[in-house]
């Protein structure tokens, strides 16, 4: 089963909303995504020194399946149920940009 990153680049809408936007993502939006069968991980990252229209936040999702676009088509249902369900906090973000990436190639670190 090939390997796959859903990688999402945001930044704040109200900048004063950070905390808020942090909780939103650990303690709803990222366990909803991770709904979708095929989501294996979704972390979040903060850009310590974002600059030159670089993103605050970076949103890392590691994905396995076959078929790419069955696993996009599910995941969007699910988003959108979540929304339904007043789930997204759409005004606390704005989007940079997204990506889907295939792995190929990895490399770890050996134990010593």
């Amino acid at each position: 089963m090939a390997k796959w990153a859903l990688v999402v680049e945001t930044n704040l809408a109200d900048p004063a909303r950070e905390a808020e936007l942090k909780e939103w993502y650990t303690g709803i939006h990222l366990p909803d995504i991770l709904l979708t069968p095929g989501f294996l991980k979704s972390t979040l990252y903060e850009n310590t020194e974002p600059s030159g229209g670089k993103a605050k936040f970076l949103i890392v999702n590691e994905m396995e399946a076959d078929d790419i676009v069955a696993l996009m088509k599910k995941h969007s249902e699910n988003m959108d149920r979540k929304r339904a369900e007043g789930r997204i906090a759409g005004n606390l973000t704005v989007r940079v940009s997204r990506g889907v990436y295939k792995q190929v190639g990895s490399v770890r670190r050996r134990a010593r």
